[in-house]
């Protein structure tokens, strides 16, 4: 009788044991899931138990050897990664960050490629090698420290942002690098310039094209699939969109997280937006677990142990150079000195995109087999501490925050005391101002909270109570004395970083009402959704009262204009509702 087997079962078993069982155990002892499908990788993995099958043969049945087979399907994980954040975005959205993404985000890219690349030439290595190492190194770990942002609550924070920023501008940058790497490695005769326009040039004809087609597929797919009302074909044919258009851009020689991110950009545009995150979270969680597993299997210790010093050394001089740069751009950018410590030591890391780029630059002989192994251990380590980094990062960036606060404020908030029936402002800037002023004139006690330290300092000078402190973060919130509050008002002309205030606010002080500041129907719709109990439209409140105004000047009475502006108010807020 012919026996049948399911392919790689016991690599399966032992990789769902890990998620199901390890991991949530060390997640009670307060390790980062992160980190414990790191350090669960190293045990199971070639280098770790499996250095002993030998001499104990029943081992192997604990040992995933398979390398190649594991990091195949743990690319999925950065995959599904990159088309959640897609998702979550929409170019509305991606145009509005454009100065982070393109200012800070390249900033960092380019500065940090060149120093580490001219560190690379001074220690002898060639021209291209040092292009690629510090093209490579340059890059941080999309995979970990997104998911670290998520498992915080902190990714519509400023850290959130900023880091996020980052780390798309580096996704789009592989593209760019896995070219100058193929041109490097092929010597082409016309040129190294030529060949990259070349390249790039094809790069954005493949992109446009995938987002023209999407454009126009996308909507009538869907729509189809949903008339059918069938959850596995919904199912079907998300997967179709993010695997289809991953492997559209593979094939092409570009980055397959590059195609999933356009496919997520797509999709959030759509009406299905959040019926497709609730379907695929699940499968970007295990994904990912996967893929850090891979990564601590991919660490051959007995190397770290022959080579220590130098290891230890390159390890550390990569982050702290990183950070420095990452930092002082924050800095110049204006992001508050605590964040742009905690940013810049979150970033400092090598990413996973470096061990596609220095795989293929050492199979293209530009790097030597023992410098890109050498660098390749250095990447993993540096992926394996950085939840230990990001740890300590926070507890320095939250003291550094507590001297900050102390000095841009006349009085710290713990020394109101206790107040009750205030109104809190969070963001202080032009609409906070005329809010605050029209409560100041009806003698209605407010504080205001802001991460401007000059807007701070010029708006204590002028006696308002205004406090430097970032609302979206409950422990300010408490410590504005939230519990107490009459109402919190979000004046923040960030989107995402209202979305998480009124989440946040709706979930710990449930009995605090929110009134929020929203830019188009779709997101104060979605801020109704997540628990505000007054949205006000920015567009719907100015064109009321310029409706107001010309029915006045075309001498409609008072009382008349007054109703017809409230009818029309309540239709427009019962089409929010009902959209």
């Amino acid at each position: 009788m012919e026996s049948h087997s399911i392919p790689h079962l016991r690599e399966i078993i032992l990789f769902f044991a890990a998620a199901g069982i390890v991991v949530p155990f060390l997640h009670r002892l307060r390790i980062s899931p992160v980190l414990g499908y790191l350090i669960v990788g190293g045990i199971i993995g070639p280098y770790g138990l499996g250095l002993f099958t030998d001499d104990v043969p029943w081992l192997s049945n604990m040992v995933i050897s398979d390398l190649q087979g594991v990091q195949t399907l743990a690319e999925l994980g950065v995959i599904f990664l990159m088309f959640m954040i897609g998702l979550d975005l929409s170019l509305d959205r991606l145009w509005a960050m454009r100065r982070w993404v393109f200012g800070l985000g390249s900033l960092q890219v380019l500065v940090t490629a060149v120093v580490i690349g001219a560190i690379a030439r001074g220690f002898g290595n060639s021209p291209g090698a040092s292009m690629v190492l510090g093209a490579c190194l340059a890059l941080s770990s999309t995979a970990i420290v997104m998911q670290l942002l998520i498992e915080r609550r902190q990714l519509a924070t400023p850290l959130g942002r900023s880091s996020f920023s980052i780390l798309l501008m580096q996704d789009l940058a592989v593209v760019p690098i896995l070219f100058l790497v193929g041109v490097l490695g092929a010597k082409m005769d016309d040129g190294l310039e030529l060949a990259l326009v070349f390249a790039l040039g094809k790069a954005a004809l493949v992109i446009v094209g995938i987002y023209m087609i999407g454009r126009m597929v996308v909507h009538p797919l869907f729509h189809m699939v949903a008339r059918a009302r069938n959850v596995e074909m919904f199912m079907a044919a998300t997967l179709l969109m993010v695997i289809g258009s991953a492997s559209i851009t593979g094939l092409a020689g570009l980055s397959m997280a590059l195609g999933a991110f356009l496919a997520g950009l797509l999709l959030a545009e759509t009406e299905f937006r959040h019926e497709i995150e609730v379907n695929i979270e699940p499968f970007k969680g295990l994904l990912l677990g996967l893929f850090f597993m891979s990564v601590g299997m991919g660490i051959d210790y007995r190397i770290v142990g022959h080579e220590a010093l130098w290891i230890s050394a390159t390890v550390l001089g990569l982050f702290l150079l990183k950070s420095v740069i990452t930092a002082s751009l924050c800095l110049i950018f204006g992001l508050p000195r605590h964040t742009s410590l905690e940013a810049g030591l979150l970033l400092g890391q090598g990413g996973e995109f470096a061990f596609v780029v220095v795989g293929l630059a050492m199979t293209l002989k530009l790097i030597p087999a023992d410098l890109g192994q050498f660098m390749l251990i250095v990447t993993g380590l540096t992926m394996v501490v950085t939840p230990l980094v990001a740890h300590t990062a926070g507890r320095l960036a939250a003291r550094l925050e507590s001297r900050a606060t102390t000095v841009f404020q006349e009085g710290d908030l713990e020394q109101l005391g206790e107040i009750e029936g205030h109104v809190i402002i969070a963001g202080y800037g032009r609409v906070g101002h005329i809010l605050g002023r029209t409560l100041d004139a009806d003698g209605i006690p407010f504080l205001a909270l802001d991460t401007n330290p000059n807007g701070v300092a010029h708006a204590r000078s002028q006696g308002k109570p205004v406090y430097y402190g970032d609302a979206s973060r409950l422990e300010m919130l408490r410590r504005a004395h939230a519990e107490t509050a009459r109402v919190l008002v979000l004046t923040m002309d960030d989107a995402e970083a209202a979305e998480h205030v009124v989440r946040v606010v709706h979930s710990e002080i449930p009995q605090l009402p929110i009134i929020a500041r929203a830019r188009d129907a779709d997101h104060a719709s979605l801020l109704y959704s997540l628990g505000a109990q007054e949205v006000i439209l920015e567009t719907v409140e100015a064109s009321l009262q310029l409706a107001g105004r010309t029915l006045q000047l075309v001498g409609t009475q008072e009382d008349i204009i007054l109703r017809r502006i409230d009818t029309q108010r309540q239709i427009e807020l019962e089409t929010i509702h009902h959209s």
